[in-house]
């Protein structure tokens, strides 16, 4: 084979290797953690969870752990769960993907629940997705494309 056909061979392959990126278009990777807000106890901050801080400290929960991390791939329309420690399940659902922006539909079907929540890039939400039993709360933190 002439080198001239090599060439264009790998040409042809490295301009078709632009059109199917590793990931499916659509699909966002997520990093998921499971937190549990306290009222009652001494003020602490899983050492994991410091780059909340600041947003859990607005909270009127004093006492936070991390009971459950997960990195999962949403795609549009299909729903991918989160196991809660008391048993519950999740349910995050990508809605709509647009730029840096996406929003996802999180339900908890045992309290009927559904929430949309919209994030940028880089951007951490906090969401409560229990409500409180005995002064404490399970919430998810979400970053879409960690």
């Amino acid at each position: 084979m002439p080198r001239r056909s090599i060439l264009l061979a790998l040409l042809a392959l490295i301009g078709l290797s632009a059109f199917h990126p590793a990931r499916a278009l659509g699909d966002v990777p997520v990093h998921v953690r499971v937190i549990k807000g306290s009222r009652q106890g001494p003020a602490h901050i899983d050492p994991r969870l410091e780059n909340l801080r600041r947003q859990l400290s607005h909270l009127a929960y004093v006492k936070w752990d991390q009971t459950d991390e997960q990195k999962v791939t949403l795609s549009r329309g299909k729903t991918e769960f989160v196991r809660l420690p008391d048993g519950e399940h999740v349910g995050l659902t990508l809605q709509e993907e647009r730029g840096t922006t996406v929003t996802f539909e999180v339900a908890l079907a045992s309290r009927n629940t559904q929430s949309r929540l919209t994030v940028e890039k880089g951007q951490r939400i906090v969401h409560q997705v229990t409500g409180e039993k005995g002064g404490s709360a399970f919430f998810l933190t979400v970053l879409a494309w960690p």
